[in-house]
């Protein structure tokens, strides 16, 4: 499809490239995305559905970390998909409706997921530093209440990037380099001033996922404080142990974003490419699943439980 730079003229239609300066390695950059993706989908959903059929599983640490898995199903679900579209069929077409879509969906899973690991986070506090309030501290009610609260929060966000990116008028190329729809680089294919959008990412992202990361950081700041204080050592490695999982999953959460970020301001010797192979591969739902089943022993035994022993 061949770019048009007509005055007047809005694409309703763009072109998603894939990696660029990559294209001849397509095929071959295709097979992580495929591996990690198929991981993701089926550990994810053996997680699922091992909390919701087991009682044992029905403690506020694990219904948490349903809702972690249900969001890194529909994160990757939304993005891997298209770049193997792109990579196997050429398959990059994509119309303006379909990719403000795309886009309003991928930031809000991301948004939900951050909320998460901050609600995760706010979880592991009370276990451990009060732990005999920790049943009629988090109650069922309040669970589903804190998980209407971080989906509101992620929607009510991300909605006003859909009249943002609604108004304007898209009259330069409609080649977008990357296998997915992003906000700003679909906002940079217009004529007209983006600051708006500028202004407003940066909000975004400064009120959700910066806010959670600070409140993380506090939440185990308490935490560590309060293990500390544990006179038995056996007593403060339990403790910590508990917590073991959580933050392995929220260094990989955060990491590839915080390196992006810091790469796209100070890093511009580097090539363009990496920024979208970490922005679009599934590490963090491909390993999720797999970090709580190996250090939770009791999601691991469920796993043995339901793979080996119906197979006798």
């Amino acid at each position: 499809m061949t770019a048009l730079n007509h005055t007047g003229v809005s694409h309703t239609v763009f072109r998603l490239l894939g990696v660029p300066g990559l294209e001849d390695q397509h095929m071959w950059i295709s097979i992580p995305f495929f591996i990690s993706y198929v991981v993701a989908l089926l550990g994810n959903s053996l997680l699922i559905c091992i909390i919701l059929t087991s009682r044992s599983l029905r403690e506020p640490m694990y219904l948490f970390l349903c809702m972690l898995a249900g969001a890194d199903l529909v994160l990757s679900t939304c993005t891997v998909p298209q770049a193997l579209a792109i990579f196997w069929f050429r398959a990059g077409e994509i119309s303006l409706d379909r990719c403000i879509t795309q886009l309003f969906f991928v930031y809000c899973t991301f948004i939900s997921e951050s909320g998460i690991l901050l609600v995760m986070a706010f979880d592991r506090y009370i276990a451990i530093c009060y732990p005999l309030r920790y049943t009629t501290i988090l109650t069922p009610a309040l669970i589903g209440k804190i998980g209407v609260t971080v989906c509101l929060r992620s929607y009510g966000t991300i909605s006003p990037v859909i009249f943002l990116l609604k108004r304007l008028t898209f009259c330069k190329s409609n080649i977008l380099p990357n296998t997915a729809c992003k906000h700003i680089v679909l906002a940079h294919a217009s004529c007209n001033d983006i600051r708006v959008n500028i202004w407003y990412g940066i909000f975004v992202l400064v009120s959700t996922v910066v806010l959670d990361v600070v409140l993380i950081f506090i939440s185990y700041v308490l935490i560590l404080r309060a293990v500390f204080h544990i006179p038995s050592r056996d007593a403060r490695q339990k403790a910590l142990n508990t917590c073991g999982s959580h933050v392995c999953v929220i260094v990989l959460f955060y990491e590839p974003g915080i390196f992006t970020t810091l790469t796209q301001r100070f890093g511009h010797h580097i090539a363009p490419h990496i920024h979208i192979l970490l922005a679009n591969v599934s590490i963090p739902p491909m390993l999720n699943p797999i970090i709580y089943g190996v250090k939770t022993k009791q999601i691991r035994d469920h796993v043995v439980h339901v793979l080996f022993t119906k197979q006798k």
